[in-house]
């Protein structure tokens, strides 16, 4: 076993299982009993068989059985104990370690999201949790129970002829090499396995959330072939897991055969030559037998132990990814009105060598409502991510009220933003729940007026179940302007001094865009604003709009004084025009 492995085993011991020790020194002790009761058979058959029968005794026949029953019944109970203990640990870790991870992912960047595939965060918390379960419960309950019972039955075979187990024990090392050789080959096969399984699930989760556009383009062909293949895949990496894991049945079973062909022949002679009693030979051979069971099972639970570790290793790779947007030492807390957001020469890049805004700088009052606009790419909806601190900028300052942003709390800076977004997440829960989002502590009083105010209380009282009606994932049950109008009201509902509004219209037809941008104008009333806009009709009122282009500021001023430079501004509303009379 590798250093690697070692250590994940002993994080796995001292930050999960350790917590649980009281309940595996039980475990261990009913692993005691099922191992000893164990190895009381055949130590009970040298008396049946040299005693018992030579004498045909009834009575201690009688006893001798009785003696076995009880043995048994032991076994049966102790076994059940063990296994009901340690099937509940192995949960427990479980469910320990979910949550960990994610109240640890609950606190990661947003790049680290960007860098991962849900479906394979999803594995991590399904397939890799499992296994880590299995490698726990099973895999512990299994080496506890059958080094013990070995080693009792080991105690019998000695007992009875001590030169005979230690030449039986010389032939049991063979298993050794092949369990070794097979452990290195089932880690990299079980670590490709949890990797496809990721992209698997992932590519699934995809493919339905994209089922309109599947449905739309005729490829339903196309991706169950898609999935047929990554299926292939799995299935190929699972049947050599399977291989691996079989192979080494047979060459135990080839080991023991030799053990015991070995014993009968030694111990036949010496029972011929009456060095020996028929009694000796049975219990020795009895013991031998159900040795071989346990260490049988010891060579298949290296498979599972090398499933766990891997596991292990993905789980603990994303729990010892640290966050890059940390909380500042002394954070300072924003307990006065926000007079002020300021970009100073503030650059950005999301990866090396594209910058996506260069050197930008503009400032914005209390109560004043600012625009972007531009290109696609030109920087617009990430200014919408810095102000939050989503992202960390490159170089320059995000000041509010003259305090750089990295200084603040980061919980207290998000406290004064709401965000509506032309992405309208929605969660599968009640109209009402969805917008108490924006303020758990809120009333229901509150979660009303502010579905009122978004125009939205309305649609919501005409449904079955009103305000505890689900609206599906992301909100699929309702129209895209009532699922806008819900992100509204639960903005209301937060109240903040500052609103950002990242292209919160686009995906809206003209009606629906005309009722959601009255809403966003009851929104913003008195409030700080920061619209990125793609259609500048909803941004002509605006104080101030800001040109990008390149991750560059261009322009500046109000549409007014815009339309009259005739600049990048100008052409961009000339175009739509066009574009909005052609399709008239």
């Amino acid at each position: 076993m590798h250093n690697n492995q070692v250590n994940l085993i002993k994080r796995l011991l001292s930050e999960h299982i350790k917590n649980y020790h009281k309940h595996l020194l039980i475990a261990l002790f009913c692993m005691g009993i099922t191992a000893a009761s164990t190895a009381a058979f055949p130590y009970f058959l040298k008396p049946a068989f040299d005693y018992i029968f030579e004498t045909n005794d009834k009575t201690n026949l009688i006893f001798f059985c009785v003696c076995i029953f009880v043995s048994f019944m032991i076994k049966g109970i102790s076994s059940y104990f063990e296994s009901l203990i340690m099937q509940r640990v192995g949960q427990k870790i479980v469910f320990d370690i979910q949550e960990r991870l994610f109240s640890h992912l609950m606190f990661l960047d947003l790049k680290f999201f960007n860098n991962h595939h849900s479906g394979d965060l999803l594995s991590r918390f399904s397939n890799d949790t499992t296994l880590m379960r299995n490698a726990v419960s099973t895999t512990i309950i299994g080496i506890g129970r059958d080094i013990l019972t070995f080693i009792s039955l080991a105690g019998v075979m000695f007992y009875r002829d001590a030169i005979l187990a230690a030449f039986a024990f010389i032939i049991f090392p063979a298993l050794i090499a092949p369990i070794i050789l097979l452990g290195r080959k089932m880690k990299n096969v079980v670590q490709k396995t949890q990797e496809q399984l990721g992209a698997f699930s992932g590519n699934l989760a995809q493919t339905f959330q994209g089922i309109r556009i599947v449905k739309a383009y005729g490829a339903e062909m196309k991706e169950i072939f898609r999935i047929k293949q990554q299926i292939a895949k799995l299935l190929k990496l699972m049947t050599r897991s399977i291989r691996i894991r079989s192979i080494l049945h047979p060459i135990s079973e080839c080991v023991a055969g030799i053990a015991i062909i070995f014993v009968l022949t030694y111990g036949g002679l010496q029972v011929i030559g009456d060095k020996k009693t028929a009694g000796d030979l049975i219990s020795f051979l009895g013991a031998l037998i159900f040795a071989y069971e346990p260490l049988r099972r010891l060579t298949q639970l290296s498979a599972n132990m090398q499933e766990g570790i891997a596991a292990a290793k993905r789980i603990f790779n994303i729990l010892d990814t640290k966050p890059t947007i940390k909380n500042p030492t002394n954070p300072i807390f924003l307990d006065k009105p926000i007079e002020s957001i300021e970009f100073r020469n503030v650059c950005f890049s999301y990866c090396e060598n594209q910058k996506i805004l260069d050197n930008v700088s503009f400032k914005i009052t209390r109560g004043q409502t600012i625009a972007f606009v531009g290109k696609s790419g030109a920087g617009k909806s990430t200014i919408i991510n810095l102000i939050p601190r989503f992202y960390d900028i490159d170089s320059g300052e995000i000041l509010l009220n003259e305090t750089n942003i990295k200084q603040i709390d980061i919980k207290n800076l998000r406290s004064q933003i709401a965000i509506v977004t032309q992405e309208n997440i929605l969660f599968d829960s009640s109209f009402y729940n969805n917008i108490l989002y924006g303020r758990e502590s809120a009333t229901s009083e509150e979660v009303i007026a502010a579905s009122k105010l978004a125009l939205s209380d309305d649609f919501i009282s005409k449904t079955k179940n009103g305000y505890e009606t689900i609206v599906g994932e992301n909100g699929v049950r309702i129209s895209g302007g009532q699922r806008q109008r819900i992100s509204i009201a639960r903005a209301m509902l937060k109240n903040s001094p500052i609103i950002l509004l990242d292209e919160a219209t686009s995906s809206l037809d003209t009606n629906s865009e005309k009722a959601v941008q009255k809403t966003l104008d009851k929104l913003m009333k008195n409030r700080t604003t920061i619209i990125v806009a793609h259609r500048l009709s909803s941004i002509v009122s605006a104080d101030i709009i800001y040109v990008l282009d390149s991750g560059c500021i261009q322009e500046f001023g109000s549409h007014e004084t815009l339309i009259s430079q005739k600049g990048i501004y100008y052409n961009l509303w000339l175009a739509q025009i066009n574009e909005n009379t052609y399709k008239n």
